[in-house]
């Protein structure tokens, strides 16, 4: 080997090596759950990303022609796609899946039956401090066909702006708390919505509310038939504070409420697990990377996993936040939660102009009481 090929074998190790470390380092924090600082429960939103250093660490690495060098670049590799892409991710139930899509192809949906669904599109959005675009949501709602609305950061002037926009025509039930200070929130819905209360001690508001979702062409009482059973839906508007500076402790202490309320809603006085059909829509201000979130997943109804519906779509790589501009890879801290026996479909998301979050959406199957 000349010594040209050597000092060019040098420069790709020490390139690879200056690449390997910080991702190696921001592993060691994503690989073990701790309460680890502020900055870095930050970096650790951005770890979907760290594929691509890893993958050029690598082939550096490969060029440079070191085997420990290339064998810890290959693991890190392995490391990032195995959590790009969690095999231990909470997934919908299959039989309740089926059940959606059997019913779906029939004209009474087949909801009346046990184990039927009703579908419900639902749409969730942080609108900065009230400033997003009240016509671009109307047109999402109406084109999407959303039935059930949640807005985070809610003011007074965006409730009068959705309303001359029409919104009250598409989405007539309303239970709404604006302010001015980014606490605010409101949830729109074409179905009947009762209030139920808010999530303890949390500086912005987490309201939770029951949804009753009518069988489309189901059987209906009398002349000897039993009326359809609905699909009843309890939902929480979710907005975390964000885990910056000393709100860090915060942050945590309202995915731990979270965490509570979904072990109350799945559990009897008497601790009996119980189904019912739980959605958490909104702004958590935290990514499946962080361990709080994933222990928040991990407290589903009788020991099982909540469904994170865009990681169970593969959407790892469909940024909500930030949509203003701002010079930072794009993450996903806005989410739709739902308890494992409620498939989803059709997620997407959608810029809206005003916003630095993005509209998240889906359709879900929402078993029948029936």
């Amino acid at each position: 080997m000349t010594a040209w090929a050597r000092r060019t074998q040098t420069v790709w190790l020490v390139l690879a090596l200056c690449i390997l470390l910080p991702v190696a380092s921001l592993s060691v924090f994503r690989a073990i759950p701790g309460e680890w600082p502020t900055l870095v429960v930050q970096l650790l939103s951005f770890t979907p990303w760290l594929v691509i250093p890893a993958a050029l660490a690598l082939a550096l690495a490969l060029l440079g022609r070191r085997h420990l060098v290339t064998a810890a670049a290959a693991l890190l590799l392995a490391a990032q796609l195995f959590w790009l892409w969690a095999p231990d991710a909470g997934r919908a139930d299959e039989g309740a899946a089926e059940a959606g899509q059997a019913g779906a192809g029939r004209a009474d949906s087949g909801a009346s039956r046990t184990g039927s669904t009703v579908p419900l599109t639902v749409m969730s959005i942080n609108s900065r401090f009230g400033r997003a675009d009240a016509a671009d949501i109307v047109r999402l709602v109406r084109d999407n066909g959303v039935e059930l609305l949640a807005i985070q950061e809610f003011t007074q002037a965006l409730e009068d702006r959705l309303a001359a926009a029409g919104l009250g025509s598409l989405l007539p039930n309303r239970i709404s708390s604006p302010t001015e200070n980014g606490s605010g929130s409101a949830t729109y819905s074409k179905h009947a919505i009762q209030a139920i209360g808010l999530v303890p001690d949390t500086p912005f508001q987490m309201p939770s509310f029951r949804v009753t979702v009518p069988v489309a062409g189901g059987a209906v009482a009398g002349a000897g038939k039993a009326a359809a059973a609905p699909a009843v839906l309890e939902v929480t508007n979710v907005h975390t504070l964000p885990p910056a500076d000393v709100r860090v402790g915060q942050w945590r202490s309202d995915l731990e409420s979270l965490g509570r309320l979904v072990a109350r809603n799945g559990a009897d006085g008497q601790n009996n697990q119980l189904t019912r059909n739980q959605l958490l829509l909104g702004d958590f201000n935290a990514t499946y990377d962080h361990a709080e979130f994933r222990r928040l997943l991990d407290g589903g109804p009788g020991g099982r996993k909540l469904v994170d519906v865009g990681m169970a779509s593969g959407a790892r790589f469909m940024p909500t936040w930030p949509m203003d501009g701002q010079a930072l890879p794009g993450i996903t801290i806005d989410h739709l939660v739902t308890s494992p026996r409620i498939p989803a479909s059709g997620y997407a998301v959608h810029r809206v102009p005003g916003t630095d979050h993005a509209a998240v959406l889906a359709t879900l199957e929402v078993p029948t009481a029936g």
